[in-house]
Order: structure tokens, then sequence, then C-alpha cells
């Protein structure tokens, strides 16, 4: 005799995500993306100059100028550390390549003779090797910056120190190692390389601000890494739980160690960017920009804890930073404003991620 079949037992509360965690809501870079939207609309309805073309690129170079530098703060955000120097490696990057491209495109330097001759009106420099001197200038740029990123990281992971201590003191080392070389006065790239410096940090292609474009490609290389390496699982394991990363069997310090080398290389390229847009290197560039950079990563929802983070989150913070100044300056309000709408979002960002934490 058959036996007849039982209805299933169903619970519709079980397994059922709630809709602030499905979809956009899921992070907090999606509630940021919905109030970029937002300040987009109403930045359409109050200024008619706001969505031209010259204004876009604007935006899209300015924002730029800063998103670099934020994807490095990034990685090291999300191992649960930080870093107050990236301002004045940003400064210091830059004016030691604008120096030592100076420096070898001068005849009569010591090392000018390797790099550079003059030509039969006896008055034109010209270089030996097209494009050498601005190869060696901007490695130069960069050795500095990876220096610095060394000391952080082994200060951090090997003496065990404060990252914020470490990186504050790294702050004002970079900054003054910055006024003693260059005696408190700004350098200027120059020498026969120049016009190709310029056009590498502040030129366009096909419309587009080559800023942008490097962003572009360095966003997409972080992505790869963070999501689809061994090293990016490392960095989130780091900022989750340290502690059992390390039980597990991952290099915590040397993870540590190339984060922060990768955070002193993303800051001395965004300086290097920044001096030729600029045409020169000023000893005060970039002051406070470290200010910008965290506000920006952490308003994409780079968690301060640790274990949360991503490049899109922080182009979306930065964007959101770019779009407000431009609102400021195209509706003719004070840009002292913007420092306490950036405070304000900040504080928004973070109340609305830990609501929403609350909620789950």
């Amino acid at each position: 005799m058959a036996m007849p079949l039982e209805s299933p037992v169903t619970f519709s509360n079980v397994g059922k995500i709630k809709w602030w965690q499905r979809g956009i809501f899921a992070s907090q870079t999606g509630y940021v993306l919905l109030a970029l939207a937002v300040l987009l609309v109403i930045m359409h309805f109050a200024s008619p100059y706001f969505f031209t073309e010259g204004n876009m690129q604007n935006v899209a170079k300015n924002f730029s100028f800063i998103a670099i530098a934020t994807l490095g703060v990034t990685f090291v955000i999300i191992t649960g550390g930080i870093d107050l120097s990236v301002g004045s490696m940003m400064c210091f990057s830059a004016m030691i390549t604008s120096m030592v491209m100076t420096e070898l495109s001068t005849p009569g330097s010591p090392a000018g003779a390797l790099f550079v001759h003059m030509a039969a009106d006896g008055k034109t420099v010209l270089a030996n090797v097209p494009g050498l001197i601005l190869l060696v200038s901007i490695l130069a740029g960069l050795g500095v910056a990876l220096i610095g990123g060394l000391v952080n990281g082994f200060c951090i992971a090997v003496l065990g120190l404060s990252p914020f201590v470490t990186t504050l003191g790294m702050l004002s080392i970079v900054r003054g190692l910055g006024y003693v070389v260059s005696n408190g006065r700004g350098s200027f790239p120059g020498g026969p390389d120049a016009d190709y410096f310029y056009a590498l940090t502040s030129g366009d292609i096909l419309g587009l601000p080559v800023p942008f474009i490097y962003l572009v490609v360095l966003a997409l290389a972080m992505a790869v890494v963070l999501h689809h390496t061994s090293f990016g699982r490392h960095v989130f394991a780091l900022g989750g739980n340290e502690k059992a990363a390390e039980l597990t069997g991952i290099p915590v310090v040397r993870v540590k160690i190339e984060v922060y080398v990768i955070c002193a290389l993303a800051a001395g390229l965004q300086g290097i960017i920044i001096s030729g847009w600029l045409g020169s290197a000023p000893a005060n560039m970039a002051t406070s920009y470290e200010l910008n950079v965290i506000a920006a990563a952490v308003i994409g929802g780079a968690n301060l804890a640790g274990g949360i983070g991503g490049p899109l989150g922080a182009i979306v913070g930065c964007v959101l930073l770019e779009v407000i100044r431009n609102g400021l300056v195209l509706a003719q309000v004070s840009s002292y404003w913007q420092q306490t709408l950036v405070g304000v979002i900040i504080i928004l960002a973070v109340l609305v991620d830990r609501i929403r934490s609350r909620m789950i």
C-alpha cells in the first residue's frame, strides 16, 4: 500500500536575505555610489556647466591626482594599518625626479657628460639617448619612495612599532629631507627630455587625461591582485585576523612590508604626475594630501579596522570628493567649505555602514 507523501516543511524566515544586504546595498561602496549619483543629478540642475566636456575632463584629471595614491593606501588599510606619510612621499619623489632630471641635463655636471652633449651651435643641449634621462629620473624618484616604504614596513612589521606613530614620524622625516635637499626652493623638470616628461604626466590620449588612463590601468591591476592572487588573499587575511593568518602559515612580516612599499610607490608615482601638471615640484607640494587620500579610501568603503576595501571604493571616494570640490567652485561657494563637507561625509559614511552592520 503506497504511503501518502508528506508535504515538505518550509521556513519563510530562513535563508532570506534582507534588502539592505543585497545588490548595491551589500557594501558601503554601494551607498556611496548612490550618494554620488544623487549629487551628480543635483549638480546637473545647479549648474549648466557641470556636464560640459571641458569640466568633465577637469574632474577626471583632478580626482586622478589623489586616486593613484588612494589605491596604495587602500592596500595598507585592508591589512589594518595606516600610512600618514603619503603626502610627504609624493612631494619628495617629485622633487628628486625633477632635480635628477635637471642635474643629468647639465653638460658641466659630473654625470652630465654621460647623458647629454652640446649641439653644433654650442647652445642647444641634446640627449645622447632620447628618453634615457627621463627614465633614470623617474626611477630615482620611485627609488626614494621604495626606500621610504621599506623603512615604514620594517619598523611596523619587524620592530612592531605602531603604524600611526611610524608613518607620522616618516611624514616629518621625508618632508624635512625635501626642504634639506632643495633649500626650501622648488625644482623644475628641465633638459632635452622635459617635453617627454610633460607629455607623460599631463598630456591627453584620445581626449582622456593621461593620469586618468594610468589610474584605470592600476585599478584593474589592483583588482586582479586582490581577488585572483595568493598575495591578495593574504592581504585580506591580515586585515581579518592577523594572529589567525600567522597560524595558517601566511608570511605576515613579508606581506606587511610589501603593502607599505606598494603604498609608498603609489604615492611617489602620484607626486611625479602632479609635478608634471604643475610644471614644478615646490617644497610644500601635497601638504596635507594624506588627509584627502585616507578620507577618500574610508569614504569608499575601506575599513580602518582592516579586512575590507578595494579599488572601486577608492575611486568612488575620490570622485565624490572631486565632484564636491568642483560643484562648490561652479556654485561660487567658498572652497573653505570643502573640508567641512568632507568631514561630514566621512562621519555619515561610517555611520551608515555601522547601522547596516547592526541590521545584519
